[in-house]
């Protein structure tokens, strides 16, 4: 029992509160490159309907929670890797607005996942949303166009892979040292060593976390890894020193 759940955020599928009005739940590992990653969705309530981020498998018993809190509102898809569960969602709940990062059509095209109708997500949060939740997409990576969202009223950043923080008693000895390498280890997680090498404009993306910085946000959630429940600026700051902020 304990090897199965190594790496995972237990409990698994039920929503676990981070401050008022928002809430993460930590799902089951995916495949990526061969290895099993944790997910992680964050759930805001926005005028009483649900706005899901980064959708994990769906789940009976977490579902039947968040029905409690309302119906969905929004699904969002926040970067070129996180879609995979989105089209299962919006075939759940068809009345949900489908909102995804830029390039997560042509990536879902090159590998025959099948994503559903969507809006492609902006600089400008879409007028349902913006008065609780503002986003900006940051740019100048090769294909991985993430967009962070902020929560204004609880000052919550939300993250998806530009930054990872895996912890070493959850990976084991050798995955740990190969994330130390990658720069993606816990207390030191950033954006992996791959993705820092494959920025084409540095400036661009510095521009956008400098704003982000500016929101001053207090904790940050994160798709992998340990999150932070605190100290939120100055986390980001020190992941984010490689754009020379």
């Amino acid at each position: 029992m304990r090897k199965k759940a190594r790496g995972l955020y237990l409990p698994l599928n039920t929503l676990k509160p981070v401050a008022p009005e928002i809430w993460l739940a930590d799902g089951p590992p995916v495949a990526f490159y061969g290895m099993n990653f944790p997910t992680r969705m964050t759930v805001i309530r926005v005028a009483g309907k649900l706005w899901v981020h980064s959708p994990i498998t769906l789940d009976e018993a977490l579902l039947g929670e968040m029905a409690a809190l309302g119906p969905i509102g929004w699904l969002i898809a926040p970067n070129p890797i996180h879609y995979v569960s989105l089209n299962a969602w919006a075939k759940r709940f068809p009345k949900a607005e489908v909102y995804a990062a830029p390039g997560v059509a042509e990536r879902a095209r090159k590998f025959n996942v099948p994503v559903p109708p969507h809006e492609v997500l902006t600089d400008t949060a879409p007028e349902d949303y913006a008065s609780d939740i503002c986003q900006r997409v940051v740019k100048g990576h090769k294909f991985l166009h993430e967009v962070v969202f902020f929560h204004k009223s609880s000052k919550t950043l939300i993250l998806t892979d530009l930054i990872e923080n895996f912890e070493a008693e959850k990976v084991g000895k050798v995955k740990a040292f190969l994330m130390r390498f990658a720069g993606i280890l816990a207390p030191d997680g950033k954006a992996p060593l791959d993705m820092r090498a494959t920025f084409r404009n540095k400036g661009k993306a510095r521009e956008v976390i400098r704003e982000v910085v500016s929101w001053a946000p207090e904790r940050v959630i994160l798709s992998h890894g340990r999150w932070y429940t605190e100290n939120g600026t100055e986390e980001l700051k020190r992941a984010f020193r490689w754009l020379n902020l």
